[in-house]
């Protein structure tokens, strides 16, 4: 009877993360292409003032600017579709594992030396 619903309660706590990491994805995902969507009128709007308005005439600088916004949108970009799957949530609960593991066997290695150093034996002669 209790065992039901321990299982529940893991299986709503993983399907929490799922949803929670879900989520994230989505909205990362969302932001990328309100970026895209941004820079494509940005870029065009850019183009417009330097051609038709006139606004430094003399020099192509809309290039530039498209150019680094393009750069910028490539970064975006590689961190949502290429950095995320690398180092998700999956890397993150792995590295959190291996530091919990080390501290462990410091904890241990610290609780030795101070059995070695300090016996209880020793310290409950004293105390008698």
């Amino acid at each position: 009877m209790f065992n039901k619903d321990k299982k529940q309660t893991e299986l709503n706590l993983e399907q929490h993360d799922l949803m929670e990491s879900a989520q994230t994805r989505i909205k990362q995902k969302k932001r990328l292409y309100e970026h895209f969507v941004i820079f494509l009128v940005g870029s065009v709007f850019l183009v417009l003032i330097n051609k038709i308005l006139k606004f430094g005439e003399a020099y192509d600088w809309f290039i530039w600017a498209i150019t680094f916004w393009a750069f910028l949108f490539v970064i975006h970009v590689f961190n949502v579709f290429i950095t995320q799957k690398f180092m998700g949530k999956e890397w993150e609960r792995n590295q959190r594992e291996k530091l919990v593991i080390k501290q462990k066997q410091r904890i241990a290695e610290i609780q030795k030396e101070i059995e070695t150093e300090f016996p209880l034996s020793k310290i409950n002669k004293k105390i008698d």
